[in-house]
């Protein structure tokens, strides 16, 4: 009987250590789980901050060309160049979600389009002598947009280690300055005379593009340069300064409100750009 009990009572012994051991294993392991969820959580993400350098092949077609077909001809010894090529500076900022989505966000300045002629041509409809006479036109805007990697998208391991295709789309909001000579015979779309002389005529529009691109990567910093091509829709259709009676002031290629210039920038867009990808 005495042998059963010692028995019994080595068992419960036993029984209770291992049991005191693996608790302390469970235990482990659930901290151990837990930080590496945490560290896989930490480093799931990647993104990106880019330079970039873009083209605009503007489409020949718009009332800009026409307006300054107009005006050179009222422009004795000077004349006003059609609107061909935009270029622009911006900056990107970019996040890639479930490996092959990305979205970004930023910003771009378009170079100075247009004219600022030097000397003292006659302009012909006030038969008076105009220095310097220019039409000088500023664009800026946000954008936003989606891309989607086709082939090799970057990971949070190696970053950016082969060759990347991405087709997206951006839309953006933009503003438009139009600077021309005071005495240029714009056109008063109110029922009284304006009295002030020609101010910035100014302009918002949304845009939005369509493009295909790749990511090359420079085996150093995780530096990237990227290109891509695609379509820019950007009209303004809304160009006009307002004078002191907020009366609506608009430039027009035919002297008729029907003539009413908007500044139409869409055509075809390229963009380079130098990219550094991250991750945290």
């Amino acid at each position: 009987m005495r042998r059963i009990i010692a028995l019994t009572t080595v068992a419960v012994l036993v029984c209770m250590m291992f049991g005191n051991v693996l608790a302390q294993d469970t235990e482990q392991d659930i901290v151990n789980r837990y930080l590496q969820m945490g560290k896989e959580k930490y480093t799931q993400k990647i993104g990106w901050a880019s330079a970039t350098f873009g083209m605009d092949r503007i489409n020949r077609n718009n009332d800009y060309n026409t307006f300054a077909t107009r005006e050179s001809q009222n422009l004795e010894g000077a004349g006003l160049n059609w609107l061909d090529m935009g270029t622009s500076l911006g900056v990107e900022f970019g996040m890639v979600f479930n490996r092959r989505i990305a979205w970004h966000v930023g910003g771009e300045y378009w170079m100075k389009m247009g004219d600022d002629i030097a000397g003292n041509p006659v302009y012909l409809p006030t038969s008076t002598e105009i220095e310097n006479p220019k039409s000088e036109i500023k664009v800026y805007g946000i954008t936003t947009g989606v891309q989607y990697y086709l082939v090799n998208p970057p990971d949070t391991k190696n970053r950016l280690s082969r060759i990347a295709v991405r087709a997206g789309g951006t839309l953006g909001y933009y503003f438009a300055n139009w600077d021309l000579w005071d005495q240029y015979q714009n056109l008063n779309l109110s029922t009284s005379a304006a009295d002030e002389e020609n101010t910035t005529y100014k302009g918002s529009a949304p845009g939005f593009s369509f493009n295909l691109g790749a990511d090359y990567p420079l085996k150093f910093w995780d530096l990237a340069i990227g290109a891509e091509m695609g379509y820019l829709y950007l009209n303004f259709n809304n160009v006009a300064w307002y004078n002191s009676q907020d009366e609506e002031i608009v430039a027009s290629y035919d002297g008729t409100p029907d003539g009413r210039v908007d500044l139409a920038f869409s055509g075809v867009k390229g963009k380079i750009e130098i990219k550094r990808f991250f991750s945290w």
